[in-house]
């Protein structure tokens, strides 16, 4: 399940649509080590859905960088900055500058975050990709001390087993192997695990969940698809849509019929009886005409079922006048 703090950022989404977006933030934490491929969709999914909330952009930046796509997981770094004010991503910013084969770059978005105010797993990550960007300039003594000198304020053991690592990588470049072996020495006995990932993954996942999740995303990236690119109009479906205009006709006017509300207003008042009643415009001009009758039954339902009615009346009307003459 997500964690709680992860979870008040989808209050602003209704029910259903974040706990949809929550699965999609489970998936993808759940996938970001075995499937990183698979776990980018999910987020992606999640972005359809919540695409202003700033964890679901976490997570693209997340497992946009664990695929390579590098400048995407930049974007999306600099948009999770703009959107929390945080500096959470830093390290994932300046390493995609580096990927991008610009660790000077990476350098100065590392100068600008003040590492005093950081925890220290941000200040290892700051450190580890500093070392890498000064190791890509030719300077590895440099990235060599950028190390050291991490070292000497982390006292967390996982984080130093990864500054360590690097370290050993740095004294080979400077062709100090034996340094670099004794480093990889204290190592050997146990590895350190990587926790990038901001989510919170329960260790029992549901298999059936993490299926319906799937095929949510096939859905998803089809009617997407299906948006895009609108297939032209095939004759079943001009067959259908004539099929359908037939049954309007039989079902729209059960729906006008019933509607009694509308008399009922009309009839107390009298001014506009005796002033649209016996006008004999509209059964003179429209309703005798032998032309609309023609052009409305193969169309509109509608016009159909209105129309008997309004001649009914003119009928009367027009006898009523032969009468008058005939006196």
């Amino acid at each position: 399940m997500l964690d709680k703090a992860s979870r008040t950022h989808l209050k602003s989404l209704n029910k259903e649509n974040s706990d949809l977006v929550a699965r999609h933030l489970v998936a993808a934490g759940q996938y970001l080590d075995t499937d990183p491929e698979l776990a980018h969709q999910h987020a992606l999914a999640a972005q359809r859905r919540a695409g202003r909330i700033d964890v679901v952009r976490e997570a693209v930046a997340i497992t946009a960088y664990h695929t390579g796509r590098y400048a995407d997981a930049l974007r999306e770094a600099r948009t999770v900055r703009r959107l929390s004010g945080d500096d959470t991503l830093r390290a994932i910013e300046a390493d995609s500058e580096r990927g991008l084969g610009r660790p000077e770059r990476a350098l100065a978005v590392i100068a600008e975050v003040e590492l005093a105010h950081q925890p220290a797993h941000a200040r290892t990550e700051l450190a580890i990709v500093a070392s890498g960007a000064r190791a890509d300039l030719g300077e590895s003594e440099a990235g060599l001390l950028v190390i050291e000198d991490a070292l000497r304020f982390i006292r967390d053991e996982e984080l130093r087993a990864r500054l360590l690592s690097v370290k050993a990588d740095r004294l080979d470049e400077l062709g100090r192997t034996e340094e670099a072996e004794e480093v990889r020495e204290l190592l050997a006995a146990e590895p350190s695990e990587e926790t990038d990932s901001v989510l919170y993954i329960d260790d029992a996942f549901d298999e059936e969940l993490a299926l319906a999740v799937d095929l949510e995303i096939a859905a998803a990236e089809a009617a997407a698809q299906a948006e895009e690119i609108p297939a032209p109009p095939s004759a079943e479906d001009d067959a259908e849509d004539t099929e359908a205009g037939a049954t309007a006709s039989t079902e729209e006017p059960s729906t006008v019929e019933p509607s009694t509300e509308e008399p009922s207003t009309e009839e107390p008042s009298t001014e506009e009886p005796s002033t649209e009643e016996p006008s004999t415009e509209e059964p003179s001009t429209e309703e005798p005409s032998t032309e609309e009758p023609g052009d409305e039954q193969p169309g509109d339902g509608e016009a159909g079922a209105e129309e008997p009615g309004d001649e009914d009346v003119s009928g009367e009307g027009m006898a009523g006048d032969e009468n008058e003459e005939d006196r």
